[in-house]
């Protein structure tokens, strides 16, 4: 506990670290909250999974882009236009909704609201990294956050079930959105440890996602976001075949209590395994506990094969923020972020869509089969090109230089340094 002391402790943190909070917290309601609130407004789940997967998709795909900019021009100068799109977008839906419109519609208004979404959680990285980069305290910063992404995403769903059922899911989402602005706005007005902008581009056609070594933790991140996603559908689909849907939230609970304790045991160790090696047995062990599942037959198996899976994921997804940290230089971080995140939610959407499909065609438990296989290729394709995620020395020492002290500008001169021939350049924007 003394490392998440350490991290925590550091000045400033938890000026930016409250308000994120916020903010972060109804993030992780609205896809499931757009998906009740089209559901409640069609009377139909067909359109609400078009709707949910929409806002998913638009925000895997724009996100990235929100990323590019937040480095280019400085977090706060895209957080308050975005989030001023999006509280019209979501309101809009709200009223849409409310008004009993057309699905395709409310689809388009759900894509618009995903894809205007403040990227507040790839932010939060960006400024730790900034902070701390370079440093063994880092890894333990990214702990915190993927026990900050379990904790929210546990919380939420009891949040937004409560009021809609109590209510109804346009209050919940409305709930949602004021948190949103709040949080948002508060983060953004907080300067403490964001990074200074760099107006910078890339040479390379692919952007971000083309720099050596970011392809393939994006496929891993793409395995991770359909163990997500497969999972809910699998344990919701196998508990009410078993006769106890009740029990799918809580087994649900008990994945995601299990990721914030293995995330927390992951982040206080120190390893002497270079973080590439831990991400290819990650994925690999990973692929072996989500494999368990496939064999639940009763709610008590289930719980204890949910719990054997989320051990484990955490401490994957800690180990590809640490990776992509030494792998990109720090003008193009928050794009690197964003590119993760948005794997994972592709990933969610794509699981689901897929665990779907073969418990409607097959039968509940071939939903299981989707995580170990998307997990176990991915651990092939990172084993394949595990040279490419040795750390760049270049990156490492700008991490380290810009970690040193909150808000540090870094010069012009340095921020346009020559990259190594691996790697696409990345060079002053003078547009």
């Amino acid at each position: 506990m003394r490392s998440y002391l350490d991290v925590l402790a550091t000045p400033g943190a938890w000026r930016f670290l409250a308000p994120a909070l916020v903010a972060r917290l109804p993030f992780a309601m609205t896809q499931m909250g757009i998906l009740l609130l089209v559901q409640w407004s069609t009377g139909a789940y067909g359109p609400a999974g078009v709707a949910a997967a929409a806002a998913a998709i638009s925000q895997a795909i724009v996100g990235p882009r929100t990323g590019r900019l937040a480095d280019r021009h400085g977090q706060a100068k895209v957080l308050l236009p975005q989030v001023s799109v999006h509280a019209l977008a979501l309101g809009g839906l709200l009223a849409l909704a409310a008004a009993h419109a057309g699905a395709p519609l409310l689809v388009a208004v759900a894509a618009l609201a995903g894809a205007s979404s403040p990227q507040v959680g790839a932010m939060v990285r960006a400024r730790w990294a900034h902070r701390l980069g370079g440093t063994r305290r880092l890894n333990t910063a990214f702990a915190v956050e993927s026990v900050t992404d379990e904790l929210t995403f546990t919380l939420a769903p009891v949040l937004l079930v409560g009021l809609s059922t109590a209510y109804s899911p346009v209050v919940a989402l409305l709930v949602a959105l004021v948190l949103i602005v709040a949080g948002t706005v508060t983060f953004a007005a907080v300067r403490t440890g964001a990074p200074e902008p760099s107006p910078i581009r890339l040479t390379s056609a692919g952007g971000v996602l083309r720099l050596r070594g970011v392809g393939p933790l994006a496929v891993a991140f793409l395995a991770m976001g359909s163990v997500f996603g497969s999972l809910q559908v699998g344990v919701t689909s196998l508990t009410a075949a078993l006769g106890a849907p009740a029990a799918a939230g809580p087994v649900y609970g008990v994945f995601s209590g299990a990721s914030m304790l293995g995330g927390l045991l992951y982040g206080a160790a120190r390893w002497r395994v270079p973080a590439r090696s831990r991400l290819v047995a990650g994925l690999a062990l990973l692929a072996v506990a989500t494999s368990v599942l496939t064999l639940a037959g009763s709610i008590p198996f289930l719980y204890g094969a949910a719990a054997l899976a989320g051990l484990v994921i955490a401490p994957v997804v800690i180990t590809g923020y640490t990776l992509i940290d030494g792998l990109v230089r720090a003008e193009v971080r928050t794009e690197a972020f964003t590119w993760l995140n948005g794997a994972i939610g592709l990933g969610m959407a794509a699981g689901a869509a897929t665990a779907g499909q073969l418990v409607d065609h097959v039968g509940p438990s071939l939903a299981f089969v989707v995580a170990p296989l998307t997990t176990g290729l991915a651990a092939m394709v990172v084993l394949s090109r595990i040279r490419s995620l040795r750390p760049d020395q270049e990156c490492a020492r700008a991490s380290t230089s810009s970690g040193m002290t909150f808000g540090t500008p870094r010069s012009p001169t340095s921020a346009s340094s020559a990259t190594t021939a691996s790697r696409p350049a990345v060079t002053n924007d003078v547009r």
